[in-house]
């Protein structure tokens, strides 16, 4: 690790990340073991990851983040509107009034709202299991409602890769979910090749959806903003909500609309610094 690292630490609901200017190298500043050192609660800064806001010859800047557990995801909702906000504090000037950030997952506009809340283009829901990727259904169906069972218990699964990959599974009481027990066993369940996000999810009404998350790489966090549009998509696709509805999550809200004439999924919610220090 580089001595004498600045760094900002931010959160979006709770799902809080380390945030790294890393603009004089096309290569992130610290490993993927050195980020599990610094995302360690106890002996480090505390995070669900670190993020790294890279230099990008296609858009305004780049995106990579490294999970807690030592493993990199694709993308990171919450963690892109904390990046937006790292964005306008070291001065980077939006275009138009929106960001273009490039991410493993493609490159997606976010747009910095006048009161502080971020808006980011989520891109399309991949709905086939080869996209996920899930192997219980035929590589071009939809993972709709489809039987698993998962350490002895039959659940119904419906999985949405939003850039990562997400099974959601609706219940009626989403606080009763033995999420420490269900969530990591759906991880690194063998239908799931790359892994898996689950959320476990609660029809209060047609507009409004309460969430649990137990998130590949990370364990519970408190929020999750591909799996908020992901379980968006997941309702809609079993007829159990509007396609624009509020996500509620252990650390708050987001406002999620699945768009019809684009297929591109919108998500709108905070994000705050909490402190800087050097690593």
């Amino acid at each position: 690790m580089l001595s004498e690292l600045p760094f900002v630490k931010y959160e979006g609901l709770g799902n809080d990340f380390v945030l790294i200017d890393n603009r004089a190298s096309t290569q992130p500043l610290v490993t993927l073991e050195e980020a599990t050192q610094i995302c360690d609660r106890h002996f480090g800064v505390g995070a669900d990851g670190v993020i790294f806001l890279l230099p990008s010859p296609v858009a305004d800047f780049g995106m990579r983040i490294f999970n807690n557990d030592g493993s990199e995801a694709e993308m990171c909702g919450n963690g892109i509107r904390c990046l937006a906000h790292f964005a306008r504090s070291l001065g980077i000037e939006a275009a138009h009034g929106s960001y273009r950030v490039e991410t493993l997952a493609g490159i997606l506009p976010i747009e910095l709202l006048e009161d502080g809340q971020v808006r980011v283009d989520m891109g399309p829901p991949y709905l086939s299991a080869a996209e996920i990727p899930m192997t219980l259904v035929s590589g071009s169906e939809k993972v709709v409602a489809v039987p698993i069972t998962v350490d002895g218990v039959s659940f119904e699964v419906t999985c949405v890769n939003m850039g990562n990959p997400h099974a959601i599974v609706f219940v009626p009481d989403s606080g009763a979910v033995a999420l420490e027990r269900f969530g990591p066993r759906f991880e690194h369940h063998e239908s799931f090749p790359a892994r898996i996000n689950t959320h476990f999810v609660q029809v209060l009404s047609r507009t409004h959806l309460r969430m649990r998350v137990w998130e590949r790489g990370a364990g519970p966090t408190l929020a999750c903003g591909t799996g908020a549009c992901a379980v968006l998509v997941a309702a809609v696709l079993n007829g159990l909500s509007e396609p624009e509805a509020t996500v509620e999550l252990p650390g708050g809200p987001l406002a999620i609309r699945w768009d019809a004439q684009t297929n591109r999924l919108l998500m709108t919610g905070p994000a705050r610094r909490v402190f800087a220090g050097t690593l």
